[in-house]
């Protein structure tokens, strides 16, 4: 399979790419990025992109899986249209240029809580992409919404780690477990054993791990 990336420089998206190039179901790895990733691989090849002229790379991405696990946090875009245009925009921009170029299966990453509906801000713009994304009519899709992320991050937030501090002492609750933070490794080969499914595949949330199979 040829599989192309978005976000590959963030915690799901670095696993990703690791996973992807020492699969051999996977022959070509291209991804999609402001900066390069700082490793060589024969199947990896990377375009150094500006997200906001897709008009002059989106006609390559092409192959048989779009990977999409592009995002940022409010603190880093600066204000709630700047993350908006990162988080759904820039997604929804490579998602239909995959579908025109016959891209049959789109991979997406979302959140718990997505809903167009839903009164907070993060939610119904992951919400409003994972409606719209579905409009595109691939001929799979398969959105992931995995609860708070563990791992590696290259820049420390400390509403994060609180975060994951609090849902890993709660999380063993019954309740709560759905809520179980789930580290970036398992969310990645989940949407690699995603990739890989014959049939059509539903619509994952929660305990990834699980339902894969995986640990």
């Amino acid at each position: 399979m040829f599989a192309c990336v978005i976000g590959a420089t963030g915690l799901v998206g670095r696993e990703l790419v690791q996973q992807l190039l020492i699969d051999p179901d996977f022959e070509l790895v291209t991804v999609f990025g402001r900066r390069e990733l700082g490793i060589s691989h024969p199947k990896l090849t990377e375009e150094r992109v500006d997200f906001e002229q897709i008009a002059e790379w989106g006609d390559h991405i092409l192959g048989d899986v779009l990977f999409s696990c592009l995002g940022t946090t409010l603190k880093q875009a600066g204000s709630k249209a700047a993350q908006y245009q990162v988080d759904y925009w820039y997604q929804m921009h490579a998602a239909r240029h995959a579908k025109e170029n016959r891209v049959k299966h789109c991979v997406l990453v979302s959140a718990p809580g997505a809903s167009p509906n839903s009164k907070l801000f993060y939610n119904r713009m992951k919400g409003e992409l994972d409606r719209d994304v579905a409009k595109l009519d691939f001929s799979r899709l398969t959105i992931l919404k995995p609860s708070i992320l563990d791992g590696h991050r290259e820049t420390k937030r400390v509403g994060e780690i609180l975060g994951l501090y609090v849902m890993k002492s709660i999380g063993w609750i019954p309740g709560f477990k759905k809520y179980r933070p789930i580290h970036g490794r398992v969310v990645a080969r989940a949407m690699i054993a995603a990739a890989k499914q014959p049939a059509d595949f539903p619509i994952v949330q929660y305990k990834l791990d699980e339902l894969f199979g995986l640990t």
